[in-house]
């Protein structure tokens, strides 16, 4: 007997209202879950950011602000793009005016041309409605020599952490290092990708 659901149903919906485009009661409730089971991850990426403190950074879509959070605590700037007004709300609960906060997609982050050192992006990248235009944004607003790190659970990703990589580079992104993290606790495994602008 198929425990299955078919696509598109209830279930769907309700996780989609939580997790993937978190609104409503569902929303707030499903950002409070992210916070707990995306600590890890958020931090550990700010960690290999090694951010310094005349940096900005730019965090796309940053759920509750965990990492949000982590890297206004060492960078100078720090803006988050976030289309959804639950997540921004509890951003601007955990962080308060240390960060800006816009209701963008990673396509549009409303950001100049060269003006962001870091771009960090945890469990996000898999939301994507285009991730050529979302690479291709990154690099656009990336100094020369900026960094991007992203993290995604490996299982949730559409395609593999290679081909993730491929994408980067075709949108001219270089010094590509994928690699796989095992978060501590009962989070899934995580795919994370490290690249540089040149």
């Amino acid at each position: 007997m198929s425990t299955s659901h078919p696509p598109g149903g209830p279930f769907d919906t309700a996780l989609d209202r939580a997790f993937g485009h978190p609104r409503g009661l569902l929303g707030r409730a499903g950002g409070r879950l992210m916070a707990r089971g995306n600590a890890a991850t958020e931090h550990r990426l700010v960690d290999l950011a090694r951010l310094e403190p005349d940096e900005t950074v730019l965090v796309v879509g940053p759920g509750p602000g965990v990492g949000l959070d982590a890297a206004s605590r060492l960078a100078g700037s720090v803006v988050g793009v976030e289309p959804s007004a639950e997540m921004r709300a509890l951003c601007r609960e955990r962080c308060g005016d240390r960060v800006e906060l816009r209701d963008a997609p990673v396509s549009a982050t409303g950001s100049a041309d060269e003006c962001v050192d870091v771009v960090l992006t945890v469990n996000n990248v898999q939301l994507w409605d285009d991730r050529a235009a979302g690479f291709a944004e990154l690099f656009r607003v990336l100094r020369p020599g900026g960094r991007l790190l992203l993290s995604a659970h490996e299982r949730w990703l559409p395609v593999t952490r290679h081909e993730l990589a491929a994408e980067a580079a075709g949108a001219g992104f270089t010094d590509l290092q994928t690699w796989t993290w095992q978060p501590p606790g009962f989070a899934p495994l995580a795919a994370q990708l490290r690249a540089r602008k040149p």
